[in-house]
């Protein structure tokens, strides 16, 4: 945690970039007209820099000085997924009943958006998992397939939100789980039913298609947890 004072450098920071005194892309003042304005120290200040630019709020460009992001949703809610893999395997249920919630509904909006390329694209993703030689295979034409249907929604934040519960650590553990119970095949026979509902152009049906398969996921590591 910050100390009290690095702490309020921050929110001072993050209260100009809210009031628009500070906009995406602008270049911020030195450091000591920084800390003049903020009434803090340098080495506050420097310390409160770190802390945003970790947070992706500000870039320090080497020679041209610090830089207020471009502030996007797919930048700033990076850390969800940083967050999530390194959560402990108890948790893993709760990103799944997240997933539960954000997936359908970004998959029903996919449905009214998605373009004719990326339903293709859907396609050929289906098809790498279908001859997949592997798990790791498995795995990332899963992640593919998923990153296509969320940034068809055309919500750049839910579409984040939903990359970040979906952590590449919790899909891995559920193709093994699909690989140890035999279930590739039926898994894949989801996939294919939410490419089938987004062809259709139909979104109650690919919300319904994408809540099967992601409660399918959620019933599994709830039957691993309780053993």
């Amino acid at each position: 945690m910050a100390a009290p004072l690095t702490e309020a450098a921050i929110e001072r920071v993050r209260h100009l970039i809210s009031i628009g005194d500070l906009v995406p892309g602008q270049r911020l003042p030195p450091e000591a007209e920084l800390a003049e304005s903020l009434g803090t120290s340098r080495s506050t200040v420097r310390e409160a820099v770190r802390a945003l630019v970790t947070a992706r709020v500000l870039d320090v460009r080497r020679g041209d000085g610090t830089f207020v992001t471009s502030l996007r949703p797919e930048l700033l809610l990076a850390g969800i997924g940083a967050a999530a893999d390194l959560l402990q395997h108890g948790f893993t249920l709760e990103l799944v009943q997240v997933r539960r919630i954000l997936e359908p509904a970004a998959t029903a909006l996919a449905a009214t958006r998605i373009t004719d390329a990326e339903l293709d694209d859907l396609e050929r993703c289906l098809h790498q998992m279908s001859i997949a030689p592997g798990h790791n295979e498995l795995v990332e034409f899963d992640e593919q397939f998923h990153h296509i249907v969320a940034s068809a929604a055309g919500n750049a934040t839910l579409a984040s939100m939903l990359l970040g519960v979906s952590s590449r650590t919790t899909r891995g553990r559920a193709w093994r789980g699909v690989i140890e119970s035999g279930a590739i095949e039926r898994t894949i026979s989801e996939h294919a039913g939410i490419l089938s509902a987004l062809r259709a152009r139909d979104p109650l049906l690919a919300e319904a298609a994408a809540l099967l398969h992601v409660s399918t996921t959620e019933a599994w590591f709830r039957s691993v947890l309780e053993v």
